[in-house]
C-alpha cells in the first residue's frame, strides 16, 4: 500500500502474511467491523434468513460461512488490477436483523436496515440468505424509482403463489418487485435459467412484462461476452441492481444450495460476466442461496465469497469514477 492510500486511512483487510487466515474474528474479506453505514462507501452485510425457503433450508447459515471462506481472498484483482480497499471505504456492517419465526416482520426488518444503508449513501453488497431477501432490499433501494436488474440464477423467481395463497417465498421476489414498481421489467435480464418447471405458464409473467430470459442453452451457444453485451444494453446507464443466486453455478462447483439444477454456469464463466459489469451504475447487489449444510469442503461458500469480491471490485471502481 503506497503512502497516498495510507494517508486516506481507508479500512484494510488483515494481512495474511502477518496474521494467519485461520486466526482472528471472521469478517467479510477480513475487514474491520463498521459500526455505522456512514463509516463506509461500500457495506458488506450478512442476511442470515431462510424464511422464504420452500424445501431445503439452511441458507440462514450462509453469511457466517461466506465470511470464513472470504479469508482466502487477497487485496488486488489479478485481472483488472483493481484494489478496492484503496479506492473506497469498505467494511463489514455485520448481520441485518431478522426474525426466523415471523416472515412479515423479517421482511420489514431487512427493508429498514437497508434503507438506513441507502440513506447514508453507502452501496450494499449483501450475502444471504434465501432469495426472498432481495425483495425487502429492493424496497429500500428502489422506493423512489424502479431499478434495472442483472440476475444470475437457475430460476426466474417470478412465480406467484405457493402453498395456497402465500405470495412471499424465494420463488416469488421479482414478481412482487415488478408489481410494486421497484424493478422496471424491461430493464431486467435473467441469465442461466434452466431446469424443470411446475407448469408451462411459469414464465408467462416474465415474458408478458418484457423481462429478458436467457436460458442456459442460449448462453452456451453465445458465451459470456456476447450475453453480457446484450445485458448491458438492456439495463443501460440508469441505476441497476445485481442479484447472484449461487445455484446459477453448476452443482458440481457449488453443491451447497437448496435448489440445485444440473447443467449450470461454471465459476470461470461467472467471473467473466461479473467483470463485464464494469462501468454500470450499480446501486446494490446480493449473493444468495449459499447453504452450508449441503456444501462440501466450503467450496460453495468460497464461490459466494469470490462473487462478492468481483462485485466489490466493479462497485468500488464505479464509485471512484462517479466521484471524479
Amino acid at each position: 500500500m503506497n503512502e497516498a492510500v495510507a494517508a486516506k486511512n481507508f479500512p484494510q483487510p488483515i494481512d495474511a502474511a502477518l496474521v494467519p487466515r485461520f486466526a482472528g474474528l471472521p469478517t467479510f474479506m477480513r475487514l474491520p467491523v463498521a459500526l455505522s453505514p456512514s463509516d463506509v462507501d461500500v457495506a458488506l452485510v450478512g442476511v442470515p434468513f431462510d424464511g422464504g425457503t420452500t424445501n431445503r433450508a439452511g441458507t440462514r447459515h450462509g453469511p457466517r460461512e461466506i465470511r470464513n471462506q472470504s479469508s482466502l481472498l487477497r487485496r488486488v484483482h489479478h485481472v483488472t488490477g483493481v484494489a478496492p480497499y484503496d479506492l473506497v471505504r469498505v467494511g463489514d456492517l455485520g448481520d441485518c436483523p431478522v426474525n426466523p419465526i415471523d416472515l412479515m416482520d423479517a421482511l420489514k426488518k431487512i427493508e429498514t436496515f437497508f434503507a438506513g444503508i441507502h440513506a447514508a449513501g453507502a452501496t450494499p453488497i449483501a450475502a444471504g440468505g434465501d432469495h426472498l431477501m432481495s425483495l425487502p432490499i429492493l424496497r429500500a433501494l428502489g422506493k423512489t424509482r424502479p431499478l434495472g436488474m442483472i440476475h444470475f440464477d437457475a430460476h426466474s423467481d417470478t412465480n406467484d403463489r405457493y402453498f395456497g395463497d402465500n405470495p412471499y417465498t424465494h420463488g416469488t421476489p421479482f414478481r412482487r418487485a415488478v408489481e410494486e414498481n421497484l424493478l422496471d421489467p424491461k430493464r431486467i435480464v435473467q441469465i442461466g435459467i434452466r431446469g424443470s418447471i411446475y407448469d408451462p405458464s411459469d414464465y408467462d409473467f416474465a415474458r408478458a412484462n418484457g423481462i429478458r430470459i436467457i436460458f442456459i442453452e442460449e448462453f452456451a451457444r453465445r458465451g459470456p461476452d456476447d450475453v453480457m453485451g446484450e445485458a448491458r444494453e438492456i439495463v443501460g446507464s440508469n441505476p441497476v441492481y445485481v442479484s447472484f443466486d449461487i445455484d446459477s453455478i453448476d452443482p458440481s462447483m457449488a453443491p451447497g444450495t437448496g435448489t440445485p439444477e444440473i447443467g449450470g454456469l461454471t465459476t470461470r464463466e461467472s467471473q467473466a460476466m461479473l467483470r463485464a459489469l464494469r462501468g454500470l451504475d450499480i446501486v446494490g447487489a446480493d449473493v444468495v442461496e449459499v447453504s452450508p449444510p449441503f456444501d462440501q469442503g466450503g467450496m460453495t461458500a468460497l464461490a459466494g465469497a469470490t462473487v462478492m469480491f468481483e462485485l466489490l471490485c466493479v462497485i468500488a471502481e464505479g464509485r471512484t469514477k462517479a466521484a471524479g
